[in-house]
């Protein structure tokens, strides 16, 4: 008899798109420093019965990914509100630790979901120097200054402290996910911090997300029909875009390319 004067449920939405890190002047991407006011905006959201995250990120930063994976659960636990993560097109490597933070997590059949390792790249140009005839000098105050210096041969200590460094981070990462996703997990058919990725029907057979679903699907399946989705969302100005047509090329060529590598990775 009453049902007509029910109040509609709200879901406070955001939306975490691009390489984690790689969010500096004008740039995309994703950074603590850059979603903080609007994950706080979320979560404040009186009336909403729980907050929404959508992501879709290949990774990037370690410590950006850790910054906003706490800072959801901080604000989580300080405003007693359940979190529900939406992976879209991939969900992996700091991308899947900031999913992590969803008491659940959801993803197309089709998204790439894990990658749950650390990984270091760059290049060597001792045999290209060389060739050119350049002379390379380097002068430092203490002896792994140079550690990994691209233009100087690689020693096998530099590599074993690399290798040290990122078993810690690779660790850290393990702890994220096993607090997370806890008796979830399912260990028994694949090694799941290998490093490898899957897709998201296979994700959820490894318990690494609980469904399969897109977020206006999910969340009116859990709130009903008439639900409302409050997005919160970086827009970006138009002093912004004006200013970022002006940038150095070449400093936005590697950028662009620096970014699409990223990607790649995963097929797209």
């Amino acid at each position: 008899m009453f049902s007509f004067f029910k109040k509609k449920k709200i879901v406070s939405h955001l939306k975490l798109s691009g390489v984690i890190g790689n969010a500096g002047k004008f740039k995309q991407g994703i950074d603590f420093a850059g979603q903080e006011e609007l994950i706080k905006k979320a979560f404040s959201l009186k009336k909403a019965v729980c907050v929404a995250i959508s992501v879709n990120s290949p990774g990037g930063s370690p410590v950006q990914s850790h910054l906003i994976y706490s800072f959801i659960r901080q604000q989580a636990k300080k405003y007693k509100k359940k979190v529900i993560v939406f992976a879209e097109d991939v969900a992996a490597s700091g991308g899947y630790l900031i999913s992590c933070a969803g008491d659940e997590v959801y993803a197309n059949s089709s998204s790439i979901i894990g990658s749950i390792g650390v990984i270091y790249s760059s290049f060597g140009f001792t045999e290209l120097i060389k060739k050119i005839g350049v002379e390379r000098r380097v002068h430092t105050a203490g002896k792994n200054k140079s550690t990994l210096d691209p233009f100087l041969e690689e020693k096998n200590e530099d590599i074993e402290r690399l290798k040290n460094i990122q078993l810690d981070l690779h660790k850290d990462f393990i702890d994220v996910v096993e607090k997370s996703r806890g008796s979830k997990l399912n260990k028994s058919k694949v090694e799941l911090f290998s490093g490898e990725f899957w897709s998201g029907s296979k994700a959820k057979d490894l318990g690494l997300i609980d469904g399969i679903g897109n977020a206006n699907e999910i969340l009116k399946e859990k709130f009903g029909e008439d639900v409302i989705i409050k997005k919160f969302e970086k827009s970006k100005g138009w002093l912004s875009q004006k200013l970022s047509t002006s940038n150095n090329q070449v400093d936005q060529i590697v950028s662009i390319l620096d970014e699409r590598s990223i990607w790649q990775r995963y097929g797209f």
